[in-house]
């Protein structure tokens, strides 16, 4: 959706990406190169980051761990005593994302949780302060009902790939290989902008974020 010279002078021009996660993000991109694009990447990182960290979260709930860029990125954030449990299905994801974290300055403020994200969530106690969610698109109107009752007064939610790529505009389905994910999208983004028990705002930020808090 955004021009990829000016998508690129935006990263240029935010702080220098932490070591750390410039190592995930090399070794996704050379052993798993197709499935890159999931990588949240510099710029979102760095957004993420700034979120927990303007949001003064304690306690962040992320549902899709992929690699671990974005699990580190936001714990980076936190204070010495923060948590963020973070939930994947993927064993080849989890081992890279494993071994980054552990690795990490950062590894006693994180908890990967394996299995079905909507169980794992009805598990946890206490609430949250910030919740990323970038998992299974289809389960993204799951996942934010799940959620909403966990957030903290202040809290608040991100939703990435709200624009998906532009197909979200499209009105002609037939030639999508990924119509369930791209109905599933809409529906999600219509039901929030709907829903007058928060208020949200979607961003152009790379594939498109929506910021969501209770009223």
């Amino acid at each position: 959706m955004i021009d990829a010279d000016a998508e690129r002078y935006a990263a240029e021009h935010t702080t220098a990406e932490l070591p750390e996660l410039r190592a995930v993000a090399e070794e996704t991109r050379k052993t798993l190169s197709d499935r890159a694009g999931m990588l949240t990447g510099h710029l979102e990182g760095s957004f993420l980051r700034m979120l927990v960290a303007i949001t003064r979260a304690r306690r962040v709930l992320e549902i899709g761990t992929f690699t671990g860029y974005s699990a580190m990125a936001m714990a980076s954030a936190l204070p010495a005593d923060g948590q963020l449990v973070t939930c994947e299905v993927n064993p080849d994801h989890e081992k890279i994302a494993r071994r980054h974290i552990e690795g990490s300055p950062w590894r006693d403020r994180i908890e990967i949780r394996m299995g079905d994200a909507l169980e794992t969530i009805a598990g946890l106690d206490g609430s949250f302060d910030f919740v990323f969610i970038d998992a299974d698109k289809v389960n993204y109107r799951n996942y934010y009902e799940a959620v909403l009752s966990k957030l903290s007064d202040t809290g608040v939610i991100a939703v990435d790939n709200v624009l998906w790529g532009g197909r979200v505009l499209q009105t002609d389905f037939d030639a999508d290989p990924r119509v369930d994910d791209t109905r599933a999208i809409i529906e999600f983004n219509d039901a929030v902008a709907k829903d007058e028990r928060v208020e949200c705002v979607m961003l152009t930020v790379r594939d498109g974020v929506t910021l969501i808090r209770r009223r």
